[in-house]
Order: C-alpha cells, then sequence, then structure tokens
C-alpha cells in the first residue's frame, strides 16, 4: 500500500506517462525521486515542483528508497531496476501504481489504437469546466491545464489506458471508452485477434455497475461490445450511435455539428480542433457527460472551450502565408485522419516531413505506410526513431520511400533529421502547408523551422 511517509523513484521520470503520476504523487505531499537519460522541459518541470531528479541512471540512485517504479521502456538489464531488485525495495510498473491512485475514485479509462489521448484530454477538460475537479493523468500536455496532470478534489479520475504492452488490463474503471482497434503494437501482440482479445478482456474489467462507451464506427469492436453483459453507450458519425453528428461543417482550425442522442437533435457545437476524427473524440466525450447527468448547456460550454494539446495537430506558425503543423501520428490511420484534417485549411502546396516511430512498426504497417501520404505534394521521410527497440535487418525508413514513389505519392525524398530545416528553407514557399508528423524527437523540427520562418527569410 502506498503511503505518504514511503519514498518513491520513477525510473524514466522524463516520460510524458511517468511525469504524469510523479506530478500527482507531489502534489499529494509524497517524497518523489526520479532518473531519465536526458534533461527536458518535463524533468525542469518536475524539479522544480520539489522532485529529485537525477540525469543518467545509476544504482546509487534508489539508495533509501521505499518504492521504485518503472516504464515498459526501461529494460531489465538497467542499473536502478536490478538495485532495487537486489535491495528487495518493492518495484511497481507505472500501470500498478497508476491503477492503485485511480481505485481511490471513481475512475475513467480510455483506451484505443488512435485518438485516446485527445479524448481523454477533451474527458478531462469538460469535467474540470463543468465544476467536478477530476483528477488526471494524460498522455500529452493540456493547453487548457499547461500540463499533462492534475490533482483534483473532485470523485472522477480520468486517465488514458496504455494498451501497447496489455497494462491496461490492470485497472478496473467504472466508466471504460475504446476509441477503435486496430493493428497496432505487433511487437507485443501476436495479431489483430490478439489485440480484440486484450480489448475484449478490458471492457469486461469495467465494474459491473459501470457503463461502456465505443465508438459505433468501428464494426469490430461493436461485435466485441454486443457480447458484454454491461451497459454500452454507443458514440461516433455512424446515424446508428446512440450519440451522433449531423450537418459537420469543418473549417481551418474549428468544427461545427448538430449533436444527436438516439436521433434527437440536442443543439449545435463547436470545437476549436480540426476534423472528422476529432468530431468523434468530442461524441466521446458528450456521451460520458450525458452518463454522468451533465446537462448539455455545459457540455458545449466545456468543450467549446478546449483549447487542445501538445503535439495534436498543433500550429506552430501561421506567418508570411505559411502554414506549420507539428503532430503525434505515428500509424498509417493516425496519418491519413490527420493529413485529412489539414486539408480544411487554405494552402496551395502539402509538404509532409515523417519520421517512423520503432523498427517493429516499419516492419509490419509498410505497405500501408506507403499508401497514407497519398495527396502530399512533397514527401520527406527520415530515419526511424528506434525508441527503445534494436534494428531489424533490411528495415529501413527508405522502404516507406519506395513505397510511397510506387503509390504515386509525388516528390518523395529521404533526409537525414540534422538536414531537414535547411533542405525546407530552400525549398518551402508561401501557400505552404507543413506537416511534421512521428511519435519521435521529429517535433524538434517543426520547432526549428517555425523559429527560422519567423525572422527574415527570402522566398
Amino acid at each position: 500500500m502506498l503511503t505518504k511517509d514511503k519514498k518513491a523513484h520513477f525510473i524514466g521520470i522524463g516520460g510524458i506517462g511517468m511525469s504524469g503520476i510523479a506530478q500527482l504523487l507531489l502534489a499529494q505531499g509524497f517524497c518523489v525521486s526520479g532518473s531519465d537519460l536526458k534533461s527536458s522541459g518535463l524533468t525542469e518541470k518536475l524539479s522544480r515542483l520539489g522532485a529529485q531528479v537525477f540525469i543518467g541512471h545509476n544504482a546509487g540512485n534508489v539508495q533509501g528508497k521505499d518504492l521504485v517504479i518503472y516504464s515498459a521502456a526501461i529494460p531489465g538489464h538497467n542499473p536502478e531496476l536490478k538495485a532495487a531488485v537486489s535491495l528487495d525495495i518493492p518495484v511497481w510498473t507505472r500501470a500498478e501504481l497508476l491503477a492503485q491512485l485511480a481505485n481511490q475514485k471513481k475512475s475513467i479509462a480510455v483506451t484505443g489504437a488512435h485518438g485516446k489521448t485527445t479524448t481523454t484530454s477533451l474527458i478531462s477538460h469538460l469535467l474540470a469546466t463543468a465544476g467536478l475537479g477530476p483528477t488526471v493523468c494524460v498522455g500529452a500536455e493540456l493547453f487548457n491545464l499547461n500540463s499533462n496532470a492534475l490533482l483534483g478534489q473532485g470523485d472522477y479520475f480520468v486517465m488514458e489506458a496504455d494498451e501497447s504492452d496489455g497494462s491496461f488490463l490492470r485497472y478496473q474503471p467504472l466508466y471504460s471508452v475504446v476509441t477503435n482497434i486496430d493493428r497496432e503494437h505487433l511487437d507485443y501482440y501476436r495479431d489483430l485477434e490478439h489485440i480484440r482479445e486484450n480489448f475484449l478482456k478490458f471492457m469486461n474489467n469495467t465494474k459491473k455497475a459501470g457503463t461502456v462507451f465505443c465508438c459505433q464506427d468501428d464494426s469490430g469492436l461493436m461485435e466485441l461490445a454486443h457480447s458484454l453483459d454491461r451497459r454500452v453507450f454507443s458514440y461516433g458519425l455512424s446515424a446508428e450511435a446512440d450519440i451522433s453528428a449531423q450537418g459537420i461543417k469543418l473549417q481551418d482550425n474549428q468544427a461545427r455539428f448538430e449533436c444527436l442522442y438516439q436521433g434527437r437533435c440536442l443543439g449545435e457545437l463547436s470545437l476549436q480542433i480540426p476534423g472528422r476524427h476529432n468530431v468523434s473524440n468530442a461524441l466521446a466525450a458528450i456521451a460520458l457527460g450525458l452518463e454522468i447527468g451533465l446537462e448539455f448547456k455545459i457540455i458545449h460550454q466545456g468543450l467549446s472551450s478546449y483549447n487542445g494539446t501538445k503535439r495534436r495537430l498543433q500550429l506552430k506558425l501561421r506567418e508570411k502565408n505559411i502554414l506549420i503543423f507539428d503532430d503525434y501520428a505515428h500509424h498509417p490511420t493516425e496519418i491519413r485522419a490527420s493529413l485529412e484534417a489539414l486539408k480544411n485549411f487554405k494552402y496551395k502546396r502539402m509538404l509532409a516531413i515523417f519520421q517512423p516511430h520503432r523498427y517493429t512498426r516499419t516492419k509490419f504497417l509498410l505497405e500501408d505506410f506507403g499508401r497514407c501520404f497519398q495527396g502530399v505534394d512533397y514527401l520527406i521521410i527520415t530515419d526511424i526513431y528506434a525508441a527503445s527497440e534494436a534494428p531489424i535487418k533490411g528495415v529501413h525508413a527508405q522502404s516507406i520511400c519506395q513505397k510511397a514513389k510506387t503509390a504515386q505519392v509525388k516528390n518523395v525524398l529521404f533526409l537525414p533529421k540534422f538536414k531537414i530545416v535547411e533542405h525546407l528553407l530552400d525549398v518551402i514557399r508561401p501557400g505552404d502547408l507543413v506537416a511534421v508528423l512521428g511519435a519521435g524527437d521529429i517535433g524538434g523540427v517543426a520547432d526549428a523551422l517555425a523559429e527560422q520562418l519567423q525572422g527574415a527569410h527570402p522566398f
């Protein structure tokens, strides 16, 4: 049992998920320390909040600690993890600690192959603006909160439930939200059927008195939902959903639509985030809001003031008739959705820069990666961001270039990451929209390019 007299140490404290939990413990008065390979904005923030942060992993960092928490990215040979085991210090996974924190409240767990961060953020913001004081732990920093975590005094705990390594099966939420199921994380799952089995287990872990919210537009997901003995509340763009949308109008960074509940119009709602996929994400938040008793007027006020999260179609520059966006999309389905959303902006050419994330994902989804950039006018692919993986023989970023060319994508180019900004400054011109895509460190390219273009750059 975790008590405030325990000293908790996080291995990989700078990760977006680990940092969120560390912030929650700090806000409750816990003694928190942690380590990471390099300093970052998140590690600096944690230091300001009172955490002792070590740069680099060293066995001595866990001396005197009562509990060690590690993320899925930490390998078994990590010196701090090995030291904790040898010293008989209790070792927990991130999911185990998050489950214990969430079980103290009415938990809302959001999962799915795509869209879970935005959906979690929308729900979190809705409950906060409705005055419900939620505790929040999300996989990105919300602009409205200026954080990825919030300790609230209310009854609800809203969390993003990571399915990548099966750890989401540790949760037993009162409310479960499932956005979709897709061929993803095939480094952990055997195949799509294995993924479906785990999602079904997750939904069955929902408390009997609770509700499972499922996206009607995913037929495979709804097939699983029909087998549940719990209340299922469907949402989606399909008219068959309990909560759906009609009259969707997309323009620039906005989306407007009429919200229907079982065919009855509740009213119009506007979002300050782009794309049809975000309309679907918002419908999940609306469904959850209605289920817990919020009036549609309150839901509308909350969602219309949501300003998005970092690296989710984040507009980095709108200057000199040039648009630059930074986006986390790293799966073909996500890339398609993001590029489709960007088509609602005015531009002459769309330039996409993509950093593949993980060798395994590149290997298993190579054909899909080749096809997902259709419609882009200029495509730059850079080296694979390995994350924690070792290279796989024969798996290269250049393979995506070849597949994209086969799919008739125009102007496909491979470049090392350090050459991208210089190259873009040579080829970019007024009227261009630049989409920087990937889950690794490619966001730095968007930042650097925006910084350069804010200066006096001749065309």
